[in-house]
């Protein structure tokens, strides 16, 4: 294989002078790697993108808007938000699904120094009350599926103003129209590298969610991240194979298939697509059948997402029947892509290549990349380290281990974000001195290639979503009959894990497995709802600290005999 090629492209790449050059700041105290050549802030990579003016930018379903069309758009509505009195600094939220609206809001945001909440449009009812009263919001855009939820629970807004998107507005609500209406200039603020860009919200492990705090600079360093891995990945093949690149690369059209208020579609599908004046094609939801069709139609360069959306497009009965020859890559992020997988992407599409991005939302995108012939020859790594990154794989007593040794993956760099807001405990137990602990288990190989183990934090990683068992757990133990409970992940060979759940009812209570899905329901989204529950009844094994035995329940629980 072609690492040392590799190596050189790095170097070059990154060099002084280099397109790629890597320096040190000072970040809130801490010196920090960064791109010298990075925009200062994404509104100015926005408006780089003025000229693209006339090619397609946001397809969704029959509707297409221009970059032109959507450069007037996010300029009257930034207008129309400082009018409703939002100041940069503050915040707004968004609440839908993946429209072209979505993306609308959050360049408009950008632009003038206001943080956009990307509310998870999973979350029931009393979920989104905590995310709006802990983001504390000025405006609020929601589609109609969220507008029902609100209607279950309209004191969650209190002084928060209403924007009804593809939606009748309740009373007292606006319709989108109103503010997009009145064409206008974008409006001249200025942005500080290190101001919130948005809040993501990722599942806490005290049963709350935590709002991370993703701003201009680890938002754009990402985006430079992505580009760099793209460039030093393809000179080194071809200097090994001798084989150029296209003198003229095909301009991006990428299917966004999964949420838009996560890193993988936003910060890495959208930003990357954007930057090059690509084309983002938004589904409604997920389904391999319809994105065979658009990916034929659309001529897209892109697919995958999470890695059970790759499998299902390359074995979907349909794939033969359509023309993919336009796909470069295939593969995504949000989870590890099984080894199978890597081999199976390769030979199904002649076309293109596996590639993968391994991160999470507190780097604001990804941590290490691999595609191509790197890709097939290591499946089970996740790549590299992009070179923004120290990296640091520590032991139980936090000193740094050789390679070869597993232990929890730290990271430092300027993609790592400011930390939670309104939870200072919770930063400060993520991040030490900049360093930000992964909660994953990985280790090195000889190449620097990284390659994770297991998860230390107590995590069901389901379909590409985080869910805390806490969380999970913390539902379930509302009901009245349980005296004990216990989540822990169920591999599943479609989504990854499965969320699984043992519980002891307590003496003299009935409840079973249908009752207590009804009950949690009410209280956590659909997703993090268990699909295999036991009633056990007897108390759940415990260690010498009072530890329920999450390992020992998976070994001895069988998925056969769950409710």
């Amino acid at each position: 294989m072609h690492y040392a090629e590799l190596d050189k492209a790095w170097a070059e790449l990154t060099g002084p002078g280099a397109p790629f050059e890597i320096v040190e700041v000072e970040v809130r105290g801490v010196p920090i790697k960064t791109f010298k050549n990075a925009p200062p802030n994404v509104r100015a990579l926005w408006l780089s993108t003025a000229q693209f003016a006339d090619r397609d930018y946001l397809v969704y379903e029959d509707e297409r808007l221009t970059y032109a069309q959507s450069h007037e758009k996010v300029a009257a509505l930034a207008a129309w938000m400082l009018s409703q009195g939002v100041k940069p600094g503050d915040r707004v939220a968004v609440a839908m699904r993946n429209y072209p609206e979505w993306m609308l809001i959050y360049w408009a945001c950008a632009c003038i120094g206001v943080a956009c909440v990307g509310m998870n449009a999973w979350w029931t009812a009393p979920e989104m009350a905590y995310g709006l009263k802990d983001s504390a919001p000025k405006i609020l855009f929601a589609d109609a599926e969220r507008l029902a939820r609100i209607a279950e629970q309209p004191d969650m807004l209190g002084d928060i103003l209403l924007v009804a998107v593809r939606a009748d507005p309740p009373p007292g609500a606006v319709a989108w129209a109103e503010t997009v209406a009145t064409p206008s200039p974008l409006p001249d603020v200025a942005v500080d590298p290190d101001d919130d860009l948005c809040i993501f919200y990722t599942s806490g492990t005290t049963g709350f969610p935590k709002g991370a705090q993703l701003t201009h600079r680890s938002s754009v360093s990402n985006l430079m991240n992505m580009m760099f891995s793209g460039q030093a990945h393809g000179l080194a093949t071809q200097r090994a194979t001798g084989v150029a690149p296209p003198a003229a690369p095909p301009i991006p059209v990428t299917l966004v298939t999964t949420p838009l208020f996560h890193v993988t579609a936003n910060n890495c599908g959208a930003y990357a697509t954007t930057a090059a004046g690509g084309k983002m094609v938004l589904m409604y939801r997920w389904d391999a059948g319809h994105a065979l069709k658009l990916i034929e139609r659309e001529r897209c360069t892109s697919a995958g997402g999470v890695p059970v959306m790759a499998r299902e497009l390359i074995t979907h009965p349909d794939f033969d029947k359509h023309d993919t020859s336009s796909l470069l890559t295939v593969g995504g992020g949000g989870a590890q892509l099984q080894p199978d997988l890597v081999a199976k992407i390769d030979q199904a599409v002649a076309t293109a290549r596996p590639n993968t991005g391994y991160g999470m939302t507190e780097t604001s995108g990804i941590i290490t990349s691999i595609s191509g012939d790197f890709f097939v020859d290591k499946p089970a790594s996740c790549g590299r380290a992009m070179p923004t990154f120290d990296v640091r794989i520590v032991g139980d007593d936090g000193q740094a281990l050789p390679p070869g040794q597993p232990g929890e993956l730290w990271v430092k760099g300027a993609s790592v974000i400011k930390g939670y807001i309104n939870r200072p405990e919770a930063t400060a137990e993520s991040i030490t001195d900049g360093w930000l602990h992964t909660g994953d288990v990985a280790w090195l190989d000889e190449e620097g290639f990284i390659y994770l183990v297991d998860r230390k934090k107590d995590m069901v990683l389901r379909g590409g979503e985080n869910i805390y068992c806490a969380e999970v757990e913390s539902a379930l133990h509302q009901h009245p009959a349980v005296a004990e409970c216990s989540v822990f992940g169920v591999p599943d060979q479609r989504l990854g894990e499965e969320v699984g759940a043992a519980v002891f009812v307590r003496p003299g209570e009935q409840v079973d497995a249908a009752a207590l899905r009804a009950h949690i329901g009410a209280l956590i989204a659909r997703h993090k709802i268990p699909r295999y529950i036991w009633l056990v009844d007897q108390p759940l094994p415990r260690n010498a600290n009072g530890k329920f035995l999450k390992r020992e329940l998976r070994e001895t629980l069988k998925v056969e005999e769950a409710a």
